[in-house]
């Protein structure tokens, strides 16, 4: 972690941190004083430090003002203390400011974005000689309400993902270059992030609804994330994968939050809810609470994806399903800031995340997703592919409780094409799934009354069959994959009572 310390700073950088300085200088060097530049760093990186070392060297060098705006009072406040620590004075402009009366002589001005605007449109406020503007986190639309404003200014926009959030306003639009930072995977190789240890698990999302925003709508997710088997399926997930480590749950909607932390708080867990309807003094209490807790399960709504930093988080859990790239990223990256004894941390997938953006440290074009974001949109895998192409494997508690079956292996997509090239009725797949599954309950319990229980256990296994087969039959209705999982498990349960009716006395 090679590093150097800025003498007039007194704040130590990293030599890649250093190297990106050096080529954004030379871009405010090389092109017009209204050049709009945009630069990608990912979660974690410490944009907000190199962006303070920037404003440090342009006003020590320029001698102009600079403005950043951020869009949550959260990270205004933030920024304004990591400026302090490189020897900047600085103004936060929030809802309490008013205008600038006797505050004029600053040279460094953070604030909100919608506070700004509604200050400058009734010209409480004016800002001259402002030779920079930065805009943390410019994926968001809401800044371009204020680039007018700044018309002879040189704008620099940060972010982890040069993706907007808004499809039909692509970055491109408003940025004539795109400087690309350390990759997710460098960091990693380096030291400077943790690693993710990734965990999916097969969700049907085909009653989600996508909203007007491009996004997965908070009432269909709601919908299948507060019904009973998604409940279980989350804390089956916990208790396999993450039992015991400090972990964060993020969900699409309060209620969803609010089941999840009574699906916890039910099973013993020390477990707490947190969405924007919290008081400050509330939240802070909450967050204290989960910094100091060594097991802390702490369930939240978007509130944590930005201007949350701690380091200490062991598990993320997307207990949701987003289309947005820049949310998918910011969520994980709540997990990746490393401790002298923590290099790895557990990520959850409950929305088959990872098959539609990818493993969250693998490669990415940002050249490509800047220039191009319709074609890489489009190109998305849809939720029905991703369903299709997941190969469920038992996890390993339950394939323990098999441990008398040397093979539980069984391609239901094979067995019907055989079946079909057979001239035979489509349904003897199933007939032959079921007796699979019939034969390992039997090869492992001892009555069946242990049958009937350890049956119950293959709930998922079955629901995946059924839904392969219900592809291979191109009958793919939510009512009747849900008969079908009913008429499978009746056929199982009465087979086992047969198996069990026909062995012998002793």
């Amino acid at each position: 972690m090679a590093k150097e310390q800025d003498l007039n700073s007194g704040k130590e950088l990293y030599n890649y941190q250093l190297k990106d300085l050096d080529r954004i200088f030379t871009c405010i060097e090389e092109e017009a004083d209204d050049f709009n530049l945009l630069y990608q760093l990912p979660t974690g990186g410490g944009k907000t430090v190199i962006f303070s070392e920037i404003v440090r060297r342009y006003i020590a060098e320029k001698q102009k003002k600079v403005v950043i705006l951020t869009h949550r009072i959260e990270l205004s406040s933030q920024t304004s203390k990591m400026l302090k620590t490189f020897n900047v004075p600085n103004m936060v402009i929030n809802s309490k400011v008013k205008t600038l009366e006797g505050n004029e002589d600053y040279m460094c001005y953070v604030a909100m974005v919608e506070t700004l605007n509604n200050r400058l449109q009734d010209e409480k406020i004016d800002i001259n000689d402002v030779g920079l503007v930065i805009i943390d986190e410019a994926h968001y639309n809401s800044f371009r309400k204020l680039f007018s404003y700044f018309k002879d200014a040189f704008i620099l926009g940060v972010t982890a993902t040069p993706l907007s959030s808004n499809v039909k306003l692509p970055m491109k639009d408003n940025y004539r270059k795109l400087i690309i930072g350390e990759s997710i995977g460098s960091l990693i190789e380096k030291g400077f992030l943790a690693k993710a240890q990734v965990h999916t698990y097969d969700v049907g999302l085909k009653t989600l609804q996508v909203g007007i925003n491009g996004d997965y709508t908070v009432k269909s997710s709601e919908i299948l994330y507060t019904n009973h088997s998604m409940q279980e399926k989350l804390l089956s997930a916990y208790e396999e994968r993450a039992k015991g480590t400090k972990t964060l749950i993020f969900n699409n909607g309060i209620n969803t939050s609010r089941y999840v932390y009574e699906t916890f708080r039910e099973a013993g867990y020390d477990v707490r809810h947190l969405d924007n309807t919290h008081t400050n003094k509330e939240r802070k209490a909450i967050l204290k609470w989960f910094k100091n807790t060594p097991d802390a399960i702490l369930s939240s709504v978007s509130i944590l994806t930005t201007g949350f930093d701690e380091p200490s988080v062991e598990t993320i859990i997307l207990n949701r399903a987003t289309r947005s790239l820049t949310l998918y990223f910011q969520m994980i990256g709540r997990g990746s800031r490393v401790l002298p004894d923590k290099k790895n941390f557990q990520v959850i997938d409950l929305g088959n995340n990872m098959a539609r953006f990818g493993l969250w440290g693998a490669p990415m074009d940002w050249n490509d997703i800047f220039l191009y974001p319709d074609f890489y949109l489009e190109n998305l895998i849809s939720d029905e592919e991703i369903e299709r192409n997941f190969e469920y494997v038992m996890p390993p508690d339950l394939r323990a409780q098999f441990s008398n079956s040397d093979n539980i292996d069984f391609d239901i997509k094979k067995e019907y094409e055989e079946v079909f090239a057979k001239g035979l009725k489509s349904k003897e797949a199933l007939e032959r799934s079921i007796d699979q599954h019939a034969r390992i309950v039997f090869e492992n319990t001892e009555d069946i009354f242990d049958a009937r229980i350890l049956a119950r256990e293959l709930k998922e296994e079955i629901q995946y069959r059924i839904r392969q087969y219900s592809y291979c039959i191109m009958k793919n209705t939510k009512n009747y994959k849900d008969w079908l999982e009913e008429d499978y498990m009746r056929k199982l349960r009465l087979k086992l009572s047969q198996m069990y009716a026909n062995v012998p006395a002793q």
